[in-house]
């Protein structure tokens, strides 16, 4: 069994709320793509992406202590025989964790985490409900709109592409490229 099937697997045990899912596959389909476009385990990469916060709806750790979110993902993670890699990449998703980003795999989950969801976002807004209408511009426009989607920290999105070491404009454009080809499980193709 793959990576990416056990960890739907657990996704689907851990994660009843819908728009939780869809975030989780949102960064996992952007954990893929850049991990394609690296010639590194796109399965393992996506895997990261479903399983980053498998443990926040049960857990959110409003608190940040080590007793919610992710640790308690990662714990269980742990003891049903994930690697080091995995967990190491899911704690360092969230700053107070206090595990660095050393990895590409580790840095490139903190830069598509909130852009994923955000670009899915801006999807949300258009006419058509549709990726094929979302271009780097139009998420840089709705980036300057504080009013959208403000729970998105605009601020964590640019320090994601600059520990990348990548212009912003091609980290959107890579993640938008990456939610185009996961539209029907996004629910991104089109109408409504």
């Amino acid at each position: 069994m793959s990576y990416t099937s056990k960890a739907h697997t657990i996704l689907e045990e851990w994660v009843d709320s819908e728009s939780l899912r869809k975030h989780c596959y949102a960064v996992a389909a952007s954990m893929r793509y850049f991990a394609e476009q690296q010639n590194d385990d796109a399965d393992l990469w996506e895997a990261v992406g479903l399983l980053h916060d498998m443990d926040y709806e049960k857990h959110p750790n409003l608190e940040l202590s080590d007793t919610g979110h992710p640790f308690v993902g990662v714990a269980y993670l742990r003891e049903n025989g994930w690697s080091e890699e995995v967990c190491r990449a899911i704690l360092s998703h969230a700053d107070y964790s206090g595990v660095t980003r050393d990895s590409l795999m580790e840095k490139t989950l903190f830069a598509v985490d909130e852009l994923s969801s955000f670009v899915v976002a801006v999807a949300l807004v258009r006419p058509s409900k549709s990726l094929d209408e979302v271009e780097v511009k139009t998420v840089k426009k709705k980036f300057k709109d504080k009013a959208f989607a403000r729970a998105v920290d605009r601020s964590e999105i640019q320090r994601g592409a600059d520990e990348l070491d990548m212009p912003l404009d091609d980290l959107i454009q890579g993640v938008i490229n990456a939610l185009r080809a996961d539209t029907e499980r996004l629910g991104l193709a089109g109408g409504s």
